[in-house]
């Protein structure tokens, strides 16, 4: 069905199916291993949905205890493993194989203490993003990172891929919000890094954790920093009759000193969408939109905008509009964070995810529409623009196969003109299955080998979520042989 290369079966590991479940019963209880065709079915695929593939079993262990009573076991019996949090992954992350058991942390949903004094929150990894900035906003605390999907994606699908969000801008993004995780590796160990403080002593095995996609080992809890939020906040659009004029505009804001907490990026294709989706009030008659975001007193609201508006004058924006209430406000953030499902109404779709400098978004715009022109496909723009964090989805149909592969061709296009222009494969998203093959357009093959030697070092028979993020022949001189 695809271009995407997945590893050979271990068929042993399939034909020893039912000893796996009935270990994994004897740890969990029956309840808590899913082991009917129909019921892995579920988890045969992420948010990626062209690929698919039922894993060997799923198991949904409550505790970090649990979690490591299951990695041993599954060590022991060299099965692969593969952590799924909610399945928002977009890059194929949690996509199974059928050598290889889902280790899904649903389960683990609950947040374990909050000090406000210290502006700390610890929680289990299957807590949904939005539930903390929910435990918290009574006492006007958030949490910062702010996916698309952040009503349904966990913490820990977060961790795993570094996500961000729109106010990544001001906030940064899932490493930034980070002090401290627990872990657990591939034999059982559990591991703590990091803690309660802005630094913690030794190596920033922290920060080798966060974005390494389940491959190091599985997060369970994380102490997360939780944020005074701000007296109040202002969204405006601003209209512009092309795309190069609104990327223009965006590099003008950041230049210009001011860091607004968003800056949110859609074209006529996407506004179209998520007009008729959210009736937000978005101008249906320009080429590109743009939701900036302030925040402060009203007075600082004020001069944030004013300097805004006076910065965007110069690229001519046919429409500004300032929210004058908090319904208008929701009205356009709901837009925004319902574009990926409105989109999905009307058209498959792959969502690239590739960063720029924002300098160069005018001319990467206008690239991107003539690449997947080229491929007789098309397009719509919608992406964190403060950060140079693009996410053009390339539409095609999903049963037709040559729509299929030119999809992927688009996407890898796209992706290596990011780098090209000086950015990089992924922002938030994570490498993935989609990425994979990509990895060496950005990394030379000593980059790769440095990389490759730490993954083999925590996990050196390859069997944490397999198949991602390397291409599949890529090996260091002196590593473990993948099964």
């Amino acid at each position: 069905m695809t271009a995407i290369r997945m590893p050979p079966v271990d068929q042993s590991i399939v034909d020893r199916r039912d000893e796996i479940v009935a270990g994994l019963r004897v740890l969990l209880g029956e309840a808590h291993v899913i082991s009917s065709e129909d019921e892995r079915r579920a988890y045969e695929t992420d948010a990626l949905t062209a690929y698919r593939s039922v894993p060997l079993a799923v198991a949904l262990p409550g505790s970090t205890e649990e979690v490591s009573e299951v990695l041993r076991f599954l060590d022991e019996v060299g099965a692969k493993v593969v952590a799924r949090g909610a399945g928002t992954s977009l890059s194929g992350g949690a996509l199974p194989s059928p050598d290889a058991v889902v280790v899904g942390l649903s389960r683990m949903n609950r947040i374990l203490e909050i000090d406000y004094e210290n502006r700390t929150a610890r929680v289990e990894t299957g807590v949904t993003n939005i539930n903390i900035t929910n435990a918290v906003s009574g006492r006007g605390f958030f949490y910062a990172p702010d996916p698309s999907s952040q009503l349904a994606c966990t913490i820990g699908g977060n961790i795993a891929m570094n996500s961000g969000g729109a106010h990544c801008l001001k906030y940064g993004v899932t490493t930034n919000n980070i002090l401290g995780a627990t872990a657990v590796l591939v034999d059982g160990t559990v591991v703590r890094f990091g803690g309660e403080n802005l630094d913690a002593a030794g190596y920033d095995y922290l920060g080798l954790i966060i974005g390494s996609e389940g491959q190091l080992g599985i997060a369970t809890e994380a102490t997360v920093r939780i944020l005074r939020a701000a007296n109040g906040a202002r969204p405006m659009l601003m209209g512009f009759s092309s795309a190069e004029a609104a990327g223009g505009c965006v590099a003008a804001i950041i230049g210009s000193g001011v860091v607004p907490v968003a800056i949110e990026y859609m074209d006529k294709p996407a506004i179209k969408v998520c007009e008729a989706f959210a009736h937000a009030g978005y101008p249906l008659d320009v080429e590109a939109l743009l939701i900036v975001e302030v925040e402060g007193s009203e007075a600082e609201i004020a001069d944030q905008i004013e300097r805004i508006t006076g910065t965007a004058s110069q690229f001519e924006p046919t429409v500004v509009k300032v929210s004058k209430s908090e319904a208008e406000s929701a009205a356009i953030w709901k837009g925004r964070k319902s574009a990926f499902g409105a989109m999905g109404r009307i058209s498959d779709y792959m969502c690239m995810d590739g960063v720029i400098p924002t300098g160069a978004l005018p001319g990467v715009l206008r690239r991107v529409s003539q690449i997947c022109a080229g491929y007789g496909l098309s397009v719509a723009n919608i992406f964190h623009a403060g950060d140079g964090n693009l996410h053009p989805l390339v539409l095609y149909d999903m049963n037709d196969r040559d729509q299929l592969a030119k999809a992927e061709a688009a996407g890898a296009d796209i992706l290596k003109l990011c780098v090209e222009v000086g950015g990089c494969l992924t922002g938030e998203h994570g490498v993935g299955i989609e990425k994979r093959d990509l990895m060496g357009v950005q990394f030379d093959s000593a980059d790769l080998d440095q990389q490759i030697r730490i993954k083999t070092a925590l996990d050196p028979a390859w069997r944490l979520n397999p198949a991602k993020v390397f291409p599949l022949d890529a090996r260091p001189a002196g590593a473990c042989r993948r099964p």
